[in-house]
């Protein structure tokens, strides 16, 4: 992490800012270290979440600095971490659990969805679940089966459950910090691909209030004749998308969704009805993906000016493939900039 450098403020404009460059792997690291200083009922714990700082390192010196009792290593069981965050959530603790892998999930879906989704509604609000499941997300590290999985179709569909997903440093800063106050729980789904990537943070927020800078998507980039929408690691490849199709006169609009659910549905409208056309790009498989819920939103608030049907570009309908075919697989630009020319050169009749 660099030193903190001030951002200019001119006479007579906003007043002084923070920024600081760090990666998003710092910029999770910094959050969670603040939540645990704020909040006393905050815990963290996984597997090598301790002593190791995870294997991302996004818990690094944590254990070192607020104690063994707040930020602990777990055995190699996910059905008990997820167990043990509802039973904590229950005594009135904040957990902020890590699943190591998205693809190590699957064996404590069940404590996702039938305790920790539902406990809220089954004990008529009297058992809220405030609990903030960390989990390293998508593809691009050429890593083995069962640690290149998009779930937020699976989680997304789970009554109770909150999704989001950052795309850049600044975003993971402010989003974790956020999930980790709501009094629900929030699938914090991290674009692994990106830990490395730097930013700049502006720690202050740029002086807005938390919930109107953490909720709802947001334009990363501003355009008139296509919508680009994602989530991830698939936001910073859409700007790259956009930076190329600009060379052909082509200005494309790119729309960071950042909360999978709830969907920011005025959003998606509001762009969509500005460039009349839209791209869904994420990196999980095309059938029942996130992508055709996201079509319809905007077929049901745009349907009479709609130029062309909404394109979506995914990843296919297979198991993750291996790491040396994961190029294939994941979106990558030539893929996203023939759906723009799909949508672009669509003609009705």
């Amino acid at each position: 992490m660099t030193g903190f450098r001030k951002a200019p403020s001119p006479e007579g404009q906003a007043p002084e800012t923070r920024t600081v460059e760090m990666s998003m792997q710092q910029a999770l690291n910094r959050a969670l270290d603040e939540v645990l200083a704020e909040n006393p009922k905050a815990v963290i714990f996984g597997e090598d979440c301790g002593r190791l700082g995870g294997v991302f390192r996004i818990t690094d010196g944590l254990q070192a600095k607020h104690g063994e009792g707040r930020v602990f290593d777990t055995p190699l069981a996910e059905s008990g971490i997820l167990g043990m965050s509802v039973g904590l959530a229950m005594a009135g603790f904040h957990p902020i659990p890590e699943v190591q892998f998205d693809g190590f999930a699957y064996p404590a879906i069940n404590q996702i969805v039938c305790q920790m989704a539902r406990m809220n509604y089954r004990s008529r609000g009297t058992l809220p679940m405030p609990i903030t499941l960390r989990v390293p997300s998508f593809g691009g590290i050429r890593a083995p089966e069962h640690h290149g999985e998009s779930l937020e179709a699976l989680f997304a569909h789970v009554p109770g459950l909150k999704v989001v997903s950052p795309s850049n440093p600044n975003e993971a800063y402010h989003l974790l910090k956020y999930a980790a106050t709501r009094p629900d729980p929030v699938i914090f789904m991290e674009p692994k691909s990106r830990y490395w990537q730097k930013g700049d943070v502006d720690l202050d927020g740029g002086g807005s209030p938390d919930a109107e800078r953490n909720t709802g998507a947001k334009v990363m980039r501003e355009g008139r004749h296509i919508t680009l929408v994602a989530w991830g690691a698939m936001v910073a490849r859409c700007l790259q998308v956009a930076e190329l199709a600009a060379e052909d006169g082509i200005d494309v609009e790119v729309l960071d969704l950042r909360w999978l659910k709830p969907i920011d549905a005025e959003a998606l409208a509001s762009s969509v009805a500005k460039t009349r056309r839209a791209v869904v790009v994420h990196e999980a498989p095309l059938t029942s993906g996130l992508g055709a819920e996201v079509a319809q939103l905007i077929t049901q608030s745009c349907f009479d000016t709609l130029k062309a049907p909404v394109e979506r570009v995914t990843g296919f309908d297979v198991p993750y493939p291996s790491g040396d075919l994961e190029d294939e697989y994941i979106p990558n630009i030539d893929r996203i900039l023939f759906g723009i020319q799909r949508v672009l050169e669509y003609r009705r009749g």
